[in-house]
């Protein structure tokens, strides 16, 4: 398969007609050799995947640092990858030509940084993809090495930071708003001895004094609450956002001289970039160590080895190789491109489970042929790249799925024969590539660089050959010998011999005719196209894992093996039931019939009923855990309830109902192990220990899973291949958590030794934003000693106040997360639509205040099991909104979907085409409800939300609500016992219901309650007290309390009124739990509720019937 952007740009003019006015390119005249700029977007595509680029000591002028950032747009945009060398830019402090001084190289990547984070590739939605390399002597080269580092502390500042920071303000809000002092005594520190004891807790937190005061001020002007943002370490966080250095891969250059200071411990001068003159010495090992240390700490900088990567140059008299693309594979000349292709090498295996040598070689040939088309019609983001790519003509030819290969054969990857084979097949790949080249030269000539670097081309072309040939020494113009081919430890002979046979062809039409291209080939990492090509490993990697879950497009999972480990274990003797025993080992059972511990007989005997055990049989086949199936949504809350479990522990994601019931840990781990599998081959029955490492992954296989790939043996195969790539190879080591900063340093160095051009590690947690597979400490465990610790330090009153505040927040917690139900009567709207010439009726329904709630999917005409696929679909989708699940989320996961039915979409104004069914549903939904226009192909923000569609009506007026649009939610600030703006229904509320009225995230102080209750904020008074009778009413009272602004009310009320009235009583908070006075007062206030809730309901009906009488119908009667 070809690169990303040949899928994304080529043919979409020769085939659709689709095309723009020209975006700033350049493309060569392939039949006159004339440049020109390109007059449309799309008649000549941009092909290409890699491209290196220059960049002067100059601020504006072309070809300087804004002019970068341009080229480099051009490239984002559509879906190419772009390096430089930023090692021509100023050190901080170096003089300017104006008289001033330089602000340094970072000042500049960070721009560049946040440019490339403004942009996605493609114009869709995956990352800009960018490389900076800065050579070792550049005087700003320690702030380049520990950038990354010290953004992700200040990730780590931020998030931590603002929780603590969230956490002392609004504890100082807290004791302002429950002082119980007169006029500003409450705001006084000195007077106030709950807000002392916050601000000296703040001050002690490190919390900043102006912002305390702040905090106080908005309390003093009646402000009852405040909201403080908390980041999180997600990737796509705001808190990653705000920091630099996140879109880039960065590499450091490294020389031979470099290294070589390092081993003996030399001094290294970094030099200023004008002059040329010393600005600091330090030890070259000081500088190695900073480099183990980021790398180990955050997985860059990477290294390039410079030294070796020139060595290999083919055009060394046009200049030297400064840099790479993105991944590292493509290095070559500033101002080229390269166009990647690559071939699954899985696909290659014949009848006979043999490498299919003749099929591979004629792949190789039409591919390379391929690419050199492609290098023709291409056009470029500058000038200067289009001619040095139309004057060399570089191609990126590699492969995928090596490790899916050896693994199939029976091969360990960590082994001579396993890296022979690899060495044996990419020698053969660049062969018969550069042969065919030359073929092409003779017919149209070599490139047109070509005579300016012929002896250096040649000389390089015959040091492939000698590796080929399995010479360890006597390599022309090299400083460090390669790894030569292993042709004694192949398995497959046939490939080592016509490997030889290809460099020999290749060398002598070379000398004969030249080359038509500069480079041949490249190991690309081949992420995207790998899927396409259905690869079980990508580029040169191993397998991540011997069990894999593929997601359905139905929803849900399907677990299975690997499946080169089947064909593995026939190759290596085993017979089909040893076969059969290994695999289901590996992927459990997927019953509980006959586990050990937990079974049917067992679950009986705690008390389960059959038709549960039968859910639960059913629910196991693709469980990750067993733990996942034995739950409320399993097994149904009667059950549950059956069970003796309590209540609160239903939707408690951290309740394990198997410990809850009596079964051991041993019990669980011996069921979760017969029935999910062990997910590793590690301990299978029947497999022999020697064979193990035939099976061996990038990382530990299952939670029992201890082997894995060590980082010398990625290098080694990276080695064996190396010496027979044009380019380079994009890989990245992986190393456990537990790997130092000098297994780090020690990986690079070793890389060097190998004579790798370039390479990347990557320690497992490095990154904050990657989650850890263990906790040093539980944190519940941590939350309830504290929380306990807390309400002991407390006197007595304060003591019954905090419990009953968890007690509450139980009651609250439990009430939110039920189900949603849609009302009996509901709105909605239905949209039809054909996308692909297929039928779409697509049906919503809504609750109250215009929040969807609910979709039905009909395929007019389609087969019963598709219609009855998406129907289900659809009431999946519906259950989640009703369980709170944002339609957000539903639109990120589903837009960009692809299958068909997909194409052109008729009868809708907005969406003009979709890539599959569920990308034009979430379209629709995320324009509707959303105002998510950016999704949409016609922008209709400027229309009625209901304007989506032609209907019968259309030309007509259409009349709208001036309340809610769909979805739309209002914030209203409250500064009495009636909404801001409120006359009828208020402008948060479209039926008048104050209880709708959404959160502000100020909240403005509420009006003054009589004596013996407490304000809602829509104005309604819930009374409610910490009695002992009373709390069983309320937690009645909390059920119907099913919206979260409606229990954040609540739960603030429950408070408020705890204090008042244990203040009334003048008692002890204990004994008023349990006081007559609190029942009284509690009856009357729900009695006070009801007629308020009969009221609300009256007047709804009148304003219903008042519209009726008028002539409206429909939504204007909201």
């Amino acid at each position: 398969a070809p690169n990303s952007p040949q899928w994304f740009n080529t043919g979409l003019h020769w085939a659709y007609g689709i095309d723009g006015p020209g975006q700033g390119h350049f493309y060569v005249d392939y039949k006159t050799g004339e440049l020109r700029a390109s007059e449309t977007a799309y008649e000549h595509p941009q092909p290409h995947a890699c491209f290196i680029q220059g960049i002067a000591d100059d601020l504006v002028n072309d070809g300087g640092i804004m002019d970068l950032w341009v080229r480099e747009a051009r490239l984002f945009k559509y879906g190419s990858g772009t390096g430089s060398n930023f090692s021509a830019l100023r050190g901080e402090g170096e003089r300017l030509s104006g008289g001033g001084k330089s602000s340094g190289l970072m000042s500049f990547l960070k721009i560049g940084d946040r440019a490339a984070g403004a942009i996605k590739s493609g114009g869709t939605t995956r990352r800009a993809a960018k490389m900076v390399v800065v050579d070792i002597d550049h005087p700003d080269i320690e702030q380049y090495i520990d950038w990354k580092v010290k953004e992700e502390q200040k990730v780590a500042a931020l998030v931590t930071g603002s929780k603590v920071i969230s956490q002392h303000l609004k504890a100082i809000m807290k004791a302002c708003v429950n002082c119980d002092g007169d006029g500003d005594a409450c705001f006084d520190p000195n007077q106030n001895p709950a807000l002392k004891r916050e601000v000296r807790a703040a001050k002690k937190g490190q919390v900043p004094e102006n912002y305390i005061r702040r905090v106080i001020q908005f309390a003093r002007q009646g402000y009852t609450d405040i909201e403080f943002p908390i980041y999180d370490t997600d990737w796509d966080s705001e808190a990653y956002l705000t920091v630099s250095g996140q879109n880039s891969n960065n590499s450091v250059r490294v020389t031979d001289d470099f290294l070589n200071a390092v081993e003996d411990d030399r001094d290294w001068s970094l030099t200023a970039r004008i002059t040329g003159q010393t600005t600091r010495t330090l030890k070259a090992r000081e500088l190695w160590e900073k480099i183990g240390e980021a790398a180990w700490a955050s997985a860059d900088p990477g290294i390039q080895f410079h030294t070796t990567v020139n060595d290999w140059h083919t055009c060394p008299s046009s200049g030297p190789i400064r840099a790479s693309n993105p991944c590292s594979e493509y290095m070559f000349l500033d101002d080229t491109a390269c166009n990647l292709a690559s071939l699954n090498l899985l696909q290659f295996r014949d009848a006979a489970k043999r490498f299919d040598v003749d099929a591979f070689e004629h792949a190789v040939r039409l591919w390379t042929i391929v690419l050199e088309i492609s290098v023709l019609m291409a056009q470029f983001p500058s000038r200067r790249i289009a001619e040095l790519s139309y004057e060399y003509r570089t191609l990126g030819l590699g492969y995928a799925n090596i490790g899916g290969l050896l693994m199939t054969s029976g091969i360990s990857y960590d082994s001579k024969e396993g890296r022979a084979i690899c060495g044996a097949i990419t020698a053969l790949m660049t062969g018969v590539s550069y042969a065919t080249s030359a073929e092409m030269a003779g017919e149209l000539g070599p490139f047109p660089g070509y005579q300016k670097n012929r002896n250096d081309m040649l000389r390089v072309m015959r040091n492939h050959r000698r590796a080929a040939q399995g010479v360890a020494d006597g390599y022309d113009g090299v400083h460090i010998a390669p790894v030569p081919l292993d042709g004694a430890t192949c398995p497959d002979l046939r490939i080592v011999e016509r490997a030889r046979t290809a460099w020999n062809r290749a060398v002598t039409l070379g000398e004969l005719n030249g080359y038509r291209n500069a480079q041949a080939s490249v190991i690309a990492p081949t992420g995207t196209i790998g899927l396409i090509m259905d690869c079980d490993t990508t580029g040169i990697e191993p397998d991540f894992a011997l069990v894999k879950f593929k997601k359905l497009a139905g929803g849900g999972y399907f677990k299975i093996i690997n499946r080169a480990v089947p064909e593995a274990l026939r190759l290596l003797g085993y017979d089909e039931k040893q076969i059969a025993d290994i695999t289901t080992y590996a992927v459990g059972h997927g019953s509980i019939k006959n586990a050990p511990g937990i079974n049917p007989a067992a679950l009986k005997a705690k008390g389960f009923r059959d038709e549960t055990i039968e859910k639960i049989e059913a629910g196991l086949e693709s469980a990750f855990d067993i733990k996942f199936v034995f739950n409320r949504w399993t097994i149904g809350d009667e059950q549950m309830k059956a069970l003796n479990v309590p209540e609160e522990k239903f939707s408690d994601p951290a309740f394990d109902l198997l410990t809850h019931l009596g079964f051991t840990r041993k019990e669980i781990e011996a069921a979760n192990l017969h029935i999910c599998g062990s997910m590793t081959l590690e301990g299978a029955p029947g497999l022999k220990d020697e064979h193990l490492p035939v099976f061996d992954c990038a990382n530990p296989c299952g939670k029992i899973g201890k082997r894995y790939l060590s980082a010398e043996s990625h290098i080694r195969m990276m080695a064996a291949a190396q010496p027979f790539i044009s380019g380079a190879i994009s890989k990245t080591i992986n190393m456990p958590n537990d790997a130092t900063v000098e297994d780090a340093k020690k990986a690079y160095m070793l890389s060097w030794r190998l004579a790798l051009k370039a390479n990347a590690l990557y320690r497992d947690g490095s990154k904050l934003s990657q989650p850890l597979n263990a906790q040093l400490l539980a944190d519940e465990e941590d939350d309830e000693e504290e929380a306990v610790e807390q309400i002991v330090a407390k006197p007595a009153a304060a003591r019954a106040e905090a419990v009953a505040e968890r007690i509450v927040e139980r009651i609250v917690e439990k009430a939110i997360r039920e189900r949603e139900k849609m009302p009996n009567r509901r709105k909605g709207y239905t949209q039809k639509a054909i996308v692909g010439g297929h039928k779409v009726y697509l049906r919503t329904g809504e609750y109250d205040d215009g929040r969807l709630g609910e979709i039905f999917i009909d395929m007019h005409k389609e087969g019963a099991a598709f219609r009855a696929m998406m129907n289900n679909f659809a009431i999946a989708i519906s259950l989640g909104l009703q369980y709170g699940v944002p339609l957000e989320e539903f639109v990120e996961a589903f837009t960009f979907t692809r299958f068909e039915p997909a194409g052109m979409v008729q009868g809708n104004d907005a969406i003009k085409n979709a890539t599959s069914i569920l990308d034009y549903v979430f379209r629709e939904l995320a324009v509707s409800y959303l105002s998510r226009h950016d999704l949409a192909h016609v922008d209709m923000s400027d229309f009625s939300n209901t304007a989506l569609g032609k209907g019968i009506s259309e030309g007509k007026t259409v009349p709208f609500s001036k309340g809610l649009t769909r979805g739309a939610a209002l914030k209203v600030v409250t500064g009495s016992d009636t909404p801001k703006g409120a006359g009828g229904a208020g402008a948060g509320d479209r039926f008048g219901d104050p209880r709708h009225a959404s959160p502000a995230p100020l909240k403005a102080p509420v009006a003054s309650a009589p004596s013996g209750a407490a304000t809602s904020r829509g104005g309604s008074t819930v009374t409610s007290v910490i009695a002992g009778a009373t709390v069983l009413a309320l937690q009645e009272e909390a059920a119907a309390f099913t919206r979260n602004t409606e229990a954040t009310a609540f739960k603030r009320d429950y408070e408020e009124r705890a204090r008042e009235f244990a203040r009334e009583l003048e008692q002890e908070a204990t004994d008023a739990l349990f006081s007559d006075e609190a029942a009284d007062e509690a009856a009357e206030a729900r009695a006070q509720a009801a007629d308020a809730v009969q009221a609300d309901k009256k007047r709804a009906a009148d304003r219903r019937a008042q519209a009726l009488a008028m002539g409206y119908t429909g939504n204007m009667c909201a």
